[in-house]
Order: C-alpha cells, then sequence, then structure tokens
C-alpha cells in the first residue's frame, strides 16, 4: 500500500468521522471531538504556543489509514514529558531548540495512541513524515509523548530514541467495593484511609459525582473558578479558555465525571474526570476552600469508589505525586519517543535516556516495594 503524509493547520480539514475510525475515537482525548474543542475555544493555535500540524496518512484513493495528532510548539509548557533541560543544553550550544514538533493532547499526560492506525507501516510512515516535516521546516526534532508501549517499540525501530517516564495508576483487581480493596492493604495503611476519608467529607457539606445529563451549565460556572485557582497557582495562567469547557458540555457530557463538594447548594471544590472505554482519567481539580484531606477524597478516592462501581479496569490520576502511592496507586511505567535532527545532540541525547531508564527502572522497584499493600 502506498501512503501519503499530509499535514493539517485545522482539525477541521480532516473529517470527524473519518478521523474517528482510524481508531482515534475509542479514546476520549484522541477523539476529533475532543481535539476540536481545543482548537475552536482557543485553547490551542494562535498565541498559545501550540500550533496544530495533525498529518494524516491516506492510500492513493484518498481512505484515511492513520493520523497523529501533532503540534509546532514555541514552548515547552503543558506537555509533562520535560524537555527543559535539553533546550537549555542545546541553546547554549549554539542551537535552537524552538520551534519544535510535539505529537501530543495538549495538557494531557494520558498514555494513549498517538501513531494512531491499524497498520505498523502506517505508524512508520507518520513517524517518517514527523521526521521530513522537520527537516523541511527547520524544526529541531519531533517529540512524540504518553504513547503505547507497542507505539514506543514502532518508534525506536524506526530510529527514535525511547524514553520512559513513570505515574502512579490505581488498577482493579476485581474488587467489589472500597472495603473490599482496603482488605487488600496493611493494617496500618488501612486505618490512615479510613481515617483520611471521614475527615475528607467531615467538611459540613456533601459530595457528589455528577455525570452526563446530570452535568448543568452552572455547574462548569463552579468549576471554572475552581480551575484558575489551580492553573495561576501551578501554571501562571490556565491552560484551558472557558469557552473549552462549554464545548466539553456540549459535546462529551456522557465522557465526563464531575466530583463536586458542596456545603448549602454551593459548591466548593470540584475534580474533573474523562472516562474511557476500560479506565476513568483524572484531569483537573480546584477548591475555593482549604479543608484537610478534601484533594485526596475527590481526586483518588470518589475516582476509585467510580472505578469499582463501574467496573472500570484502572484509574490514572495524572502527572507526578508520590503522595499517591499510600493510597493505592503505584508506579507505571510511561513512554514516549524523541528524534533530532541534529546529530551531536542525538548522540548526547541517547546516553542520557540510556542512564535516564535505568534509574526510572530502580526507582519503579523500589517505590513498588514500599506501597501499601500486604506483602507475600
Amino acid at each position: 500500500m502506498n501512503i501519503t503524509i499530509t499535514v493539517h493547520q485545522a482539525l477541521s480539514e480532516i473529517d470527524a468521522d473519518a478521523w474517528d475510525l482510524t481508531g482515534a475515537g475509542a479514546n476520549p482525548f484522541t477523539s476529533h471531538r475532543f481535539l476540536s474543542a481545543l482548537e475552536a475555544s482557543g485553547s490551542v493555535g494562535d498565541g498559545t504556543g501550540w500550533h496544530p500540524a495533525h498529518l494524516a496518512a491516506r492510500d492513493d484513493g484518498g481512505t484515511l489509514h492513520g493520523v497523529a495528532p501533532s503540534y509546532i510548539k514555541l514552548h515547552s509548557q503543558g506537555e509533562y514529558i520535560f524537555d527543559h533541560a535539553w533546550a537549555d543544553a542545546f541553546e547554549r550550544a549554539g542551537g535552537q531548540y524552538y520551534p519544535k514538533l510535539q505529537c501530543a493532547v495538549p495538557f494531557t499526560p494520558v498514555t494513549g495512541p498517538r501513531l494512531i492506525a491499524a497498520a505498523p507501516e502506517v505508524q512508520a510512515a507518520l513517524l517518517s513524515g514527523m521526521a521530513q516535516l522537520c527537516t523541511q521546516n527547520g524544526l529541531s526534532g519531533a517529540h512524540v509523548t504518553f504513547c503505547t508501549e507497542a507505539e514506543a517499540e514502532i518508534g525506536r525501530e524506526a530510529g527514535f530514541m525511547p524514553r520512559t517516564t513513570q505515574q502512579f495508576h490505581w488498577v482493579n483487581d476485581g474488587f467489589a467495593d472500597y472495603d473490599d480493596f482496603l482488605s487488600k492493604l496493611s493494617s496500618r495503611k488501612r486505618k490512615n484511609l479510613r481515617k483520611e476519608r471521614e475527615r475528607a467529607q467531615g467538611f459540613g457539606g456533601t459530595i457528589r459525582q455528577l455525570r452526563g445529563a446530570e452535568i448543568q451549565p452552572r455547574h462548569w460556572d463552579a468549576f471554572w473558578e475552581f480551575y484558575q485557582h489551580t492553573g495561576a497557582r501551578k501554571w501562571g495562567r490556565p491552560y484551558l479558555t472557558r469557552a473549552f469547557f462549554d464545548l466539553l458540555h456540549d459535546t462529551m457530557r456522557d465522557d465526563c465525571l464531575l466530583v463536586l463538594a458542596e456545603r448549602d447548594g454551593q459548591p466548593i471544590a470540584g475534580a474533573l474526570n474523562l472516562i474511557g472505554p476500560d479506565a476513568i482519567y483524572g484531569r483537573y481539580w480546584g477548591a475555593v476552600e482549604e479543608h484537610p484531606f478534601l484533594h485526596f477524597e475527590m481526586c483518588y478516592h470518589q475516582a476509585i469508589d467510580f472505578a469499582i462501581n463501574q467496573g472500570l479496569s484502572r484509574v490514572e490520576a495524572g502527572a507526578q505525586g508520590e503522595h499517591k502511592l499510600a493510597r493505592g496507586y503505584l508506579p507505571t511505567q510511561t513512554y514516549s519517543l524523541h528524534w533530532v535532527a541534529d546529530p551531536g545532540f542525538r548522540r548526547a541525547l541517547e546516553d542520557y535516556l540510556e542512564r535516564e531508564r535505568n534509574a526510572v527502572d530502580e526507582e519503579i522497584d523500589f517505590l513498588r516495594d514500599w506501597g501499601p499493600f500486604k506483602r507475600g
């Protein structure tokens, strides 16, 4: 099969059904409606440093066989696979690290398909297209972040450099309920989590899980305030615009789980999750009041409750956070791929990445040994 790669500066240039039928629609974050909401809301595009450059793989008849959500980046913000040190080193040596090509879901540290195609040869063609796009446009390199393990292997075979990092995920071992999960923990950890949940729920109000039609526009008004609080504290300014949440409400309400803490009918804190076919993904949290352990309850324990009740296999609660370990979230490898045009810089990165992979493996083994579950 002869494959031609084209580059698109807006997702609207690609038919929504055709995009989703490549397999992109099976994951909420790579679906046409999610990525379109980012563009239509102005969360990516002009003035954001994220300029759409989506790759599409078609045969001679024009049939779409694969896609890769991609962006030309003018900075390294909102990626969660950190390469700031690479940029500093390259620029100190006289190179220009930006712009670069980023194959990713913006602001979303969630593993999922990035080289989205059924055939490995189409995935390889997408990678080749990325390198060619960089060469033709003077980009320093291409970076495929939070790809699947299988994609990482295809990328390695194609000459991309693999990188491993880690997150903390909760895995559902067929638990009947939250108490069943607790029964697998050591006695001290079990006691601690029970006390933590009691204290968190003692703020004088109620916690509700809302999904689909239960989520009303007024709930997004409240959540926007929470999101702004968190965004200002962590990033200086929120990545997402207010319009994004309106579009999420219109097109993806059924994929959302909104956890709200309310007192006297007024929301004081919220956590937004997206729901996939077999997992729930914690994305954003915020509050206008501080209460002990409320963050842990809203973001981690409520997600576990939902996953058990819905029979989902895991909870992915976002990037970083060793505090998740005590709450049953264990370290899990995540994967990315990197290609750089400069051969000297590439050799330096290859050496660095090999040492980093060994360190990540050792850290995961160490942290798993310190997990909260019973031994033996």
